[in-house]
């Protein structure tokens, strides 16, 4: 390799790819990458130590704000950690209720993605048409928890409020509008020429790296990896449900984005199971007495497998809380992915794992 034609470029902490701080230093022959180093931590934020000064339930909505788009997985998962610290059992109807909600934010979250992807390889038209349709997401939403993106739906114990039988059918109405539309979007993604051209082969990242650098959700599925917690350590309501892990195995950005639009049918399946499916009584119980113990719960984020660990001493104050989250291990994936790709390509690779810079350095 020549060193005339070799070259580093700085690329961030601050640049279209992303509106969050990450810097790419890009080793750079020609206009063809051949090294990706990343440096992060930019936007730390000091939460597990804030988590250790709050108490168990205010801590609810602490690690819903961790992140945006995965923000009801975190204050579910934590939830979960909690309960089984404490030796809690939710009711079946709260377990409904969590995937529910959960299912309704996937839409939306994947929706989103696959949007930007639209945008950042200059469909516009298409951009806005996805947005379109999630924002009927994004109604239902609001219309139900009273939130469009913090849902604030998750308590210890099971669910801060019910979900009525005029909500659900609602919910059920809306998913019938929603769904052809989708529908439209996928055949779109699935065949336009443009579409294809710029994400068909590009940003590879083969089996065996994905297995080798643990990488997770659609990114880990995009590239024929069968890996999903909800199939993997059912958790709430997911045992009752029928509903399918999707893989496909080209491993580039177009399947890493067909994964994520045939899942959101999956959703579609699995929030009207819970609809129709929701059992009577309780939505919440009481906490119970705390004691000096551990524990562990984890599940399947938009983004992939969110993990969350807590120690108790006795008291409302946890003695150590820690997570972690999805995009922490798809990051490594970039050098892979960006390796022999053109500089032009950065932007469209690095939304295809949907990174979230905010809960990564959390």
């Amino acid at each position: 390799m020549s060193k005339l034609t070799t070259f580093h470029m700085p690329l961030g902490p601050v640049h279209v790819a992303l509106e969050e701080p990450v810097y790419f230093n890009l080793t750079v022959e020609g206009e063809t990458i051949r090294k990706v180093e990343l440096t992060s931590g930019h936007v730390h934020r000091g939460m597990e130590a804030l988590a250790t000064q709050r108490n168990l339930i205010k801590n609810v909505t602490l690690t819903e704000r961790v992140c945006s788009l995965c923000s009801n997985s975190h204050s579910f998962t934590y939830s979960m950690a909690v309960e089984n610290v404490l030796g809690m059992e939710i009711p079946a109807r709260a377990r409904y209720l969590r995937v529910l909600a959960e299912e309704i934010k996937r839409v939306a979250s994947h929706l989103f993605n696959t949007a930007i992807q639209a945008h950042i390889i200059g469909f516009k038209s298409l951009f806005m048409h996805v947005m379109e349709v999630r924002e009927m997401m994004q109604d239902v939403k609001e219309t139900v928890y009273g939130n469009r993106m913090n849902l604030a739906s998750n308590c210890i114990g099971g669910v801060k409020c019910d979900v009525p039988p005029d909500m659900l059918k609602y919910i059920l109405g809306m998913i019938d509008k929603v769904e052809p539309a989708v529908d439209e979007i996928r055949e779109i993604y699935a065949t336009n020429s443009m579409v294809l051209g710029r994400t068909r082969g590009l940003g590879l990242l083969p089996r065996e790296d994905a297995l080798r650098l643990g990488v997770v959700g659609p990114v880990a599925r995009g590239s024929g990896i069968a890996t999903d917690v909800r199939k993997d350590s059912p958790y709430a309501a997911y045992p009752d449900l029928e509903f399918k892990s999707i893989t496909h195995d080209g491993c580039c950005i177009h399947s890493r984005t067909m994964v994520r639009l045939d899942e959101i049918f999956e959703s579609f399946k699995l929030i009207r199971q819970c609809c129709e499916r929701m059992p009577e009584g309780p939505h919440c119980v009481p906490m119970r007495q705390i004691h000096t113990a551990e524990a562990c719960a984890r599940s399947e984020a938009p983004r992939g497998e969110v993990f969350y660990y807590i120690r108790t001493n006795g008291t409302d104050i946890p003695a150590r809380l820690k997570w972690r989250v999805p995009s922490y291990m798809n990051w490594e994936a970039l050098g892979v992915m960006m390796r022999d790709c053109a500089v032009a390509d950065v932007a469209l690779i690095t939304n295809s794992i949907d990174p979230c810079v905010s809960c990564t350095e959390r």
